[in-house]
C-alpha cells in the first residue's frame, strides 16, 4: 500500500493513492457504511478536492467488510420535515451528478451489500464490479419512500425501464451473477479493488 490515509478514528472515509489512482473507502462498519449527513458532506469535500488534481487519473469507491454501502442513515430519515428532506435529497443529488461529472474515470468496486443511496452512488460511476456475493436493492418500497439522489434516473438508462421498475415496486434482492447478466455490473471479481485498480491502470496507460 503506497500513498497517505486519513485518521479513521476521525473520519467516515478512508483515502489513499496509488499512483494516479485515488480509492476511497467508506469506513462505517458498526452504521453499515450508511451515507450520515455528515458522511456526505466529508465524502463531497473529499471529491472535490480529488477532482482538481491533475496527477488524479481515476477514483475508486468501495466499503468495508461485507457491505459497500447499506444507503441513508434511517435514523436520520426519520426526523426529516418535508424541508429539510428536500435539501437532503439536493444534497445527494449533487454529490453524485458530480461523481458522474467527474474528469476522472470513476469505479465502484462493490465488496458486498449496495444498497438503497448506495446503489445510488455506485450508478454515479463510469464503471462498477461486483464482489461475487455482492447483492443490489433499493428497499424503498418497504420504507413507503423512493430514492431521492438520481437512482429513479439513472437506473433505467442502465438495465432498462421494465428491470428498474421491478427493482423499485418490489424491493427486492438482485444478486451478483444476475447484475452482470442485466448490464447492472460490468465485471465480477473475487478482488474487487484489485480488479477496479486494473481497469484504472489500463485506462491511464
Amino acid at each position: 500500500m503506497t500513498g497517505d490515509a486519513h485518521d479513521v478514528r476521525e473520519s467516515a472515509l478512508i483515502v489513499e493513492t496509488r499512483g494516479h489512482t485515488a480509492l476511497i473507502r467508506i469506513n462505517r462498519p458498526a452504521e453499515r457504511n450508511s451515507l450520515s449527513v455528515s458522511t456526505l458532506q466529508e465524502l463531497d469535500a473529499t471529491l472535490s478536492a480529488l477532482t482538481l488534481r491533475d496527477d488524479i487519473s481515476a477514483i475508486i469507491f468501495t466499503g468495508t467488510g461485507d457491505v459497500f454501502s447499506a444507503g441513508a442513515n434511517i435514523r436520520e430519515l426519520q426526523t426529516l420535515t418535508p424541508a429539510t428532506a428536500r435539501i437532503f435529497a439536493e444534497r445527494g443529488q449533487q454529490l453524485f451528478q458530480k461523481i458522474a461529472d467527474a474528469r476522472q474515470l470513476t469505479i465502484a468496486a462493490i465488496n458486498g451489500y449496495c444498497i438503497g443511496g448506495g446503489l445510488d452512488l455506485a450508478l454515479a460511476c463510469d464503471l462498477r464490479i461486483a464482489s461475487p456475493d455482492a447483492v443490489f436493492a433499493h428497499p424503498g418500497a418497504r420504507l413507503g419512500i423512493i430514492t431521492g439522489w438520481g437512482g429513479t434516473q439513472r437506473l433505467p438508462r442502465l438495465i432498462g425501464t421494465a428491470r428498474a421498475l421491478e427493482m423499485f415496486m418490489t424491493a427486492r434482492h438482485v444478486m451478483s451473477a444476475e447484475a452482470h447478466t442485466i448490464g447492472l455490473v460490468n465485471r465480477v471479481s473475487d478482488d474487487v479493488v484489485e480488479c477496479a485498480l486494473e481497469a484504472a491502470r489500463r485506462q491511464i496507460k
